[in-house]
């Protein structure tokens, strides 16, 4: 009789929580989520990776790369602040769960060459 009260209160209110792979959760503006990169910005300047506090950024010129540690990452924004040219941001969702390393790399885009026009005679 204990449970007739809260069936009974139960079946004209909202359920209590969602139906999550139905409907995907909604993030607050203010949550922390993930770093994501504009490669098509970036100069890998290597600012972002000194100034990371657990050292999940590598940032490689020679190769043109830019990697980053999804598990070691705190999402701090140490490194979103610091970039010069603002090609860092911070995400709205979050990184899968995983048991092993999560390393993401981006490749920087090759620079278009400026062609010059050709003068006719």
């Amino acid at each position: 009789m204990k449970m007739k009260k809260t069936v009974l209160g139960s079946l004209f209110k909202k359920p209590a929580t969602l139906m999550y792979p139905v409907i995907p959760r909604e993030y607050p503006e203010i949550s922390k989520g993930h770093i994501a990169v504009d490669m098509s910005a970036c100069i890998l300047c290597g600012i972002c990776a000194r100034k990371c506090p657990t050292h999940a950024i590598q940032v490689d010129r020679a190769s043109k790369t830019w990697t980053i540690e999804r598990m070691r990452c705190i999402q701090c924004r140490c490194c979103t602040g610091y970039c010069p040219k603002n090609c860092l941001t911070m995400e709205n969702s979050y990184t899968a769960p995983s048991t092993g390393k999560t390393v993401d790399s981006y490749t920087a885009p090759e620079p278009e060459e400026k062609k010059e026009p050709v003068a006719e005679q």
